[in-house]
């Protein structure tokens, strides 16, 4: 690796560095400057380092130190970190203690990326003289047989809960007198052997075993020979069962005590440990590796972070929760045996239930697992009928009306599509349905002001009112003008006014001008069902004024998504949605198609029903926008481009009255008469 990821390596190997110093990192501990005299086991004063996990440093409240592995590292060395020298060399103590193999750093002997030169360069000084290769690892193995032949000495393996098997199978020892790396005092320690060079001393008082007393911190565990590979790593390469990994030798112990298998790391942090051991070794296991880390804060995410690298390396594992209330699998051994072992059954067993799991889920695609929700269906769909439109003649092209279902409605601009959607929008609402409309361009008081203003003229044609005393959007909303008006005109309003009102409490207008996303649009859907009880009709104006789902994305991928979230709302809540859209610029003189759409495909592919308006005349020889845009009433007509579940049909006529805001339906017999004319 390079020097810099080695460097961001050793940092974060910190709290794995503390607690091979027999440190408790969970709480607080002796401040670890050497000038900080009177905080000191037995010097008076009271712990006030901390470990910070998330920055990687150990800090003293009361002193201001601040230090990460490398200042442990070259304090504990006595290394001089002011000089290039010093800085040299604590770099290479901190790769060889923790076994990283660096590009430009090596601890005495040649990598393979570093080959001598033919001949030493001339510095006219005299030679410098090698280093001498690393003294051989002391082999251990007749201090663990003696120390193994007076474990029963001590009765520390039967107070954890280990058998004589165990001590037994894994030579566990006794050493009434060991010294290394106590600092000078004398522990009656377990000695652990791990192969013939490397072992870890546990002290078995039962005041430094339980972390008990300022006098005790740090006085726990020590490690014997160099720094240890993976405990019981062997077991990685068996192929009989799941292997777990912890973090102690101990509970590497309590896990085989209780049935199961298992290695240790040494520390939650030493991932790196694992990940060289299987690498240098070539083992791949073939069945799970269940990560199963003390019961303390921050052990999961250490656990799915060590869950992360394995799956870079294609290794399956798993992470789970084996001790219940106790804190380690040594105390759930000595706590409850029987609990453990069938925590150790159950995880175990972990691999065939996730097959299990995700073969339900995959069973779900089945169609036998939708034939009684299909049924259902269609009970749902005989007692909620189609939601009519307010048309006639396009509710008979819908049969019957609007169904479950995505609604695309693309028409130029001005040409009065909002206006078109609204008043049906409206019908629903008269009709006793509930409608949400998601407004991105307009007010919702132009948008009131609209249908106010339809009403007018409506109440002036059913009463034989002149159309004249009817107002426009600006006649309702500037109020100005209303002391100009007549009683009669006054009247008019007023009845509006009513009519609007008397169906209003189903309208739910949205305002949202870049604001309103599809996600948005989904969480006020499921919102009103879940206060209202009912299912709405959704419209929307108009789809590519949307809010970006990514703002990095194109206009043509945000508007996919959303048209694709639009179609799961109405598949989700079975509910109609109808959506506006614009047109490409080409489509303004143009026959309207499909092709109109393009700019989004899912537009196209995904709509349930496909509608285009446009000018009547739209597509003929002479045919001039801005002529028919001025025309009262407008001619314009309606073609369904694609329908799902029903025919396409010839294109339906409508007279639009723009003052008001107002579409009609031609009667049926001048929209055959239509026809005719155009097959001629």
């Amino acid at each position: 690796m390079t020097p810099e990821q080695a460097k961001r390596e050793v940092k974060r190997q910190l709290e794995n560095y503390l607690s091979s110093k027999g440190i408790n990192t969970r709480k607080n501990f002796f401040c670890l400057n050497p000038d900080h005299h009177d905080e000191k086991p037995g010097g008076g004063g009271k712990p006030n380092m901390s470990l910070d996990r998330e920055h990687h440093k150990a800090h003293c409240f009361k002193c201001g130190a601040t230090y990460d592995t490398f200042d442990l590292i070259a304090i504990d060395q006595g290394i001089d970190q002011s000089t290039k020298k010093g800085q040299h060399k604590m770099f290479q103590k901190a790769y060889k203690h923790f076994n990283l193999r660096v590009n430009g750093h090596h601890d005495g002997t040649a990598t393979p990326s570093q080959s001598a030169p033919d001949k030493p360069k001339s510095t006219g000084k005299a030679p410098v003289k090698p280093k001498a290769p690393p003294a051989p690892a002391t082999d251990y193995s007749s201090y663990f047989r003696a120390a193994h032949a007076r474990i029963k000495a001590t009765d520390y393996p039967e107070r954890r809960g280990l058998s004589e098997d165990i001590v037994k199978r894994f030579c566990l020892g006794y050493d009434p007198n060991f010294t290394q790396g106590t600092g000078g005092e004398t522990w009656q320690a377990l000695i652990i052997p791990n192969g013939k060079y490397w072992g870890t001393a546990r002290n078995t008082d039962p005041k430094a075993t339980a972390n008990n007393g300022k006098h005790w911190k740090g006085k726990r565990i020590r490690k014997i020979g160099r720094e240890a590979p993976i405990y019981n790593g062997a077991a990685l390469k068996q192929t009989e069962r799941p292997v777990f990994v912890v973090e102690g030798e101990i509970d590497a112990l309590s896990i085989i005590e209780a049935g199961g298998q298992a290695v240790a790391l040494g520390s939650q942090s030493n991932h790196n440990k694992l990940i060289y051991y299987l690498q240098e070794k070539g083992i791949k296991p073939e069945r799970p590796l269940i990560i199963a880390f003390d019961n303390i804060p921050d052990a999961q995410a250490r656990a799915k972070e060590l869950q992360g690298k394995l799956s870079e390396l294609d290794i399956a594992a798993h992470v789970v929760e084996i001790c219940g209330e106790y804190s380690d699998p040594n105390e759930a051994l000595t706590g409850d045996r029987d609990a453990l072992a069938d925590a150790i059954a159950w995880a175990e067993n972990i691999e065939d239930r996730e097959r299990q799991r995700l073969k339900k889920e995959y069973e779900k695609n089945s169609v036998a697992h939708h034939i009684d929700a299909f049924i259902d269906g269609i009970a749902d769909r005989a007692a909620t009928p189609a939601t009519p439109t307010g048309f006639e003649l396009l509710c008979e092209r819908l049969d019957g009306g609007l169904y479950e279902g995505l609604y695309i409605v693309g028409a130029v601009s001005s040409l009065g599509k909002t206006t078109f959607i609204t008043q049906i929008g409206d019908a629903i609402a008269q009709g006793g349905r509930d409608v949400l409309l998601f407004s991105m361009e307009m007010a919702r008081t132009e948008l009131m002001a609209k249908s106010i203003s339809r009403h007018t003229l409506l109440h002036c044609m059913a009463q034989g009112i002149p159309t004249g005393k009817a107002k426009t959007t600006r006649g309702i909303t500037t109020g100005k003008r209303y002391e100009n008006y007549s009683d009669t005109e006054g009247e008019v309003i007023g009845q509006a006014v009513a009519d609007y009102e008397a169906y209003a409490r189903h309208l739910y207008i949205i305002e949202g001008l870049g604001q309103v996303g599809a996600d948005n649009i989904r969480a006020t859907v499921k919102q009103h069902i879940s206060i209202t009880g009912t299912r709405p009709v959704v419209i929307v104006d108009y789809l590519q004024i949307i809010a970006p789902h990514e703002p990095r994305a194109t206009d043509k991928q945000n508007t996919d998504y959303a048209v694709l979230e639009l179609k799961r709302i109405s598949r989700d809540f079975k509910a109609p949605v109808v959506a506006i859209s614009s047109l490409n610029r080409q489509s303004y003189k143009e026959d309207i198609s499909e092709i109109a759409f393009k700019e989004s495909g899912a537009i196209e592919y995904s709509s349930d029903l496909l509608i285009g308006l446009q000018f009547t005349e739209t597509g003929g020889k002479d045919f001039e926008p801005l002529a028919a845009k001025r025309r009262d009433p407008r001619e314009i007509e309606l073609k369904i481009l694609k329908n799902r579940n029903g025919p396409i049909g010839q294109p339906i006529d409508y007279n639009y009255r723009p003052m008001f805001n107002y579409f009609y339906e031609l009667p049926e017999p001048e929209q055959t008469h239509k026809a005719e004319m155009l097959r001629h």
